[in-house]
C-alpha cells in the first residue's frame, strides 16, 4: 500500500502543471561590452535557473530574464554589484499566465455552445487538428492534410496544402511553432491558413492571389513542435523545446531551431542538454526537424521558406550562423524591408530587417539557414509581436490585429517570388 501511495505521489508530481508564481520577468538595457561579459558568465550558470528570453550579444539590443522567485534577490544583488541597470517588465509571471488560463476556458466554452471557433484565441493541439479537418472537409478541391510522420511523443504532424492542382509545383514554404511557447505564432499560422482560404475560395475576386494559385502551392505548418506545444498546455507554459529524451542526461528536449545542418553546433548553440538552447546530439536528430527535411527534399521545387516565430518585431534572412552577407543579401533585404513597409501600413507596428547574425544575435543550426543552403533563395523568419512587454505571453486580444499585419507582409513576399522566378 505504501509503495502505490508512493507511485502516486511521483505520477502527480510528474504530471504537475509548473507554477511561476513570483518569478520576474527583468529588462536589461546593455551600455558597454563589459557588461553583455558579464551578463553572458549569468546566463552560463545554472544554480539560478535563469531562462533568458533575450541574449546578452549588442549594446543595441535589451536582454530578458526570467527570473524564478527564489533567484530575485540574487539576481539582483549581482546586477547592482556591476552597476547594471534593469526594469522590471512582468512583475509576476502567474498572474499573466491565470489571466491566459482564464480567458482560453471561457472562450472553450463560446466556442462549444455556438460551434465555431474563435481566431483571436488561443486553442490546444487538438483543437486545431480539429480545425483543419473542418477546414479541409469544406474545400476538399483547395486544400489537402498531409501527414509528414510522426512527433517524439508519436503525435502526428500535419501539413495543410493549398493547390489548384498540379503535382510538385513551384511551391512557398510557412511554419509555425517551432518554438512551442511562442503562442502567436502558432495563432497566427491558424489565422493565415483561414485568410487563404478565404480568399482562394472566392477564387478570380483577389487577382494577385488567383494569379499566385495558378502557378504555385502553398504549404503551412500550424504546429512545427507539436509535443512542445502540447506540453505548454498540459505542463509547462514555458516550454521551448522538443520533448525527447538526451541519454546520459535528466534534462528533456532538444531546440529544434538549433539542429538543422547548417554551421550546426556553432555560435548561439549549446552542447549542454540542460540548455534552452541545446543543439542535439547531431544534425536532424529530431525527428521533427527530419520530417520536414524530408519533405522539402523530396519535393525539390520549393521557391520559399518562411519560419514563424515571436517575439521581437523582426523579419530576418541568412544567416544565423554566420554574420557574413550571403550571395543574394540585397535582394533579400530589398524583399524584406518591402514586406515589413506593408506591414507597418496597417497599425504602425515598427519592424527591423536584416540577418539573424547582424540583427538579433548568433545562431547556428536555424531552419532558414538550411534552407536558403538548399537552394531555396527567398528563406525569411519573422519574429512577431511584441518587443518585451508581454513576450511570450502576448495577450490574445493582440492575435488578430498580429496575423492581419503579418498577412500583408507575407503576401508581398509570396507575390515577390511568383513574380521572380528561378
Amino acid at each position: 500500500m505504501r509503495g502505490l501511495w508512493l507511485l502516486l505521489v511521483v505520477v502527480a508530481a510528474a504530471t504537475a502543471e509548473r507554477v511561476f508564481i513570483g518569478d520576474q520577468v527583468i529588462r536589461v538595457n546593455v551600455q558597454s561590452e563589459e557588461q553583455i561579459q558579464l551578463l553572458q558568465a549569468l546566463e552560463n550558470q545554472q544554480e539560478w535557473e535563469l531562462d533568458f528570453w533575450l541574449h546578452p550579444v549588442s549594446t543595441e539590443l535589451p536582454v530578458d530574464i526570467r527570473v524564478p522567485h527564489s533567484s530575485v534577490s540574487s539576481v539582483t544583488e549581482y546586477l547592482i554589484a556591476h552597476n547594471i541597470h534593469y526594469s522590471v517588465i512582468i512583475n509576476n509571471l502567474q498572474e499573466l499566465l491565470d489571466e491566459e488560463k482564464a480567458e482560453m476556458e471561457e472562450n472553450q466554452m463560446n466556442e462549444f455552445s455556438t460551434r465555431s471557433f474563435n481566431f483571436g484565441a488561443y486553442h490546444r493541439l487538438e483543437t486545431i487538428y480539429s480545425w483543419m479537418d473542418t477546414l479541409v472537409a469544406q474545400y476538399p478541391k483547395l486544400v489537402t492534410k498531409q501527414d509528414i510522420g510522426r512527433s517524439y511523443e508519436n503525435r502526428p504532424m500535419y501539413v495543410l496544402k493549398f493547390s489548384t492542382g498540379g503535382n510538385k509545383r513551384p511551391a512557398i514554404w510557412i511554419d509555425t511553432g517551432i518554438h512551442s511557447r511562442e503562442w502567436v505564432s502558432q495563432a497566427t499560422g491558424v489565422w493565415t491558413a483561414n485568410k487563404v482560404q478565404y480568399i482562394a475560395t472566392d477564387y478570380g475576386t483577389d487577382a494577385s492571389l488567383t494569379s499566385l494559385l495558378n502557378t504555385m502551392d502553398i504549404y503551412m505548418l500550424l504546429l512545427a513542435n507539436p509535443d512542445g506545444y502540447a506540453y505548454t498546455h498540459s505542463n509547462d507554459r514555458m516550454w521551448r523545446k522538443t520533448r525527447s529524451k538526451n541519454p546520459g542526461s535528466v534534462c528533456i528536449g532538444v531546440d529544434p531551431n538549433r539542429n538543422w545542418d547548417a554551421g550546426f553546433g556553432g555560435p548561439g548553440a549549446s552542447n549542454n542538454p540542460c540548455s534552452e538552447s541545446y543543439h542535439g546530439p547531431s544534425a536532424h536528430s529530431e525527428i521533427e526537424v527530419k520530417n520536414v527535411v524530408n519533405l522539402i527534399e523530396s519535393h525539390g521545387n520549393f521557391k520559399s521558406f518562411i519560419s514563424v516565430h515571436a517575439y521581437s518585431q523582426l523579419l530576418m534572412y541568412p544567416y544565423g550562423y554566420s554574420c557574413g552577407s550571403v550571395p543574394h543579401q540585397p535582394e533579400l533585404y530589398s524583399v524584406g524591408k518591402a514586406a515589413v513597409q506593408k506591414l507597418t501600413s496597417l497599425y504602425g507596428t515598427t519592424y527591423k530587417v536584416g540577418s539573424i547574425c547582424n540583427i538579433i544575435y548568433p545562431a547556428s543550426g536555424g531552419s532558414i539557414d538550411w534552407s536558403y543552403n538548399l537552394g531555396i533563395k527567398y528563406s525569411f523568419a519573422f519574429e512577431l509581436r511584441d518587443t518585451g512587454r508581454y513576450g511570450f505571453i502576448l495577450p490574445a486580444n493582440q492575435i488578430i490585429p498580429t496575423a492581419t499585419e503579418t498577412w500583408l507582409a507575407l503576401k508581398h513576399i509570396m507575390e515577390y517570388v511568383r513574380d521572380h522566378p528561378y
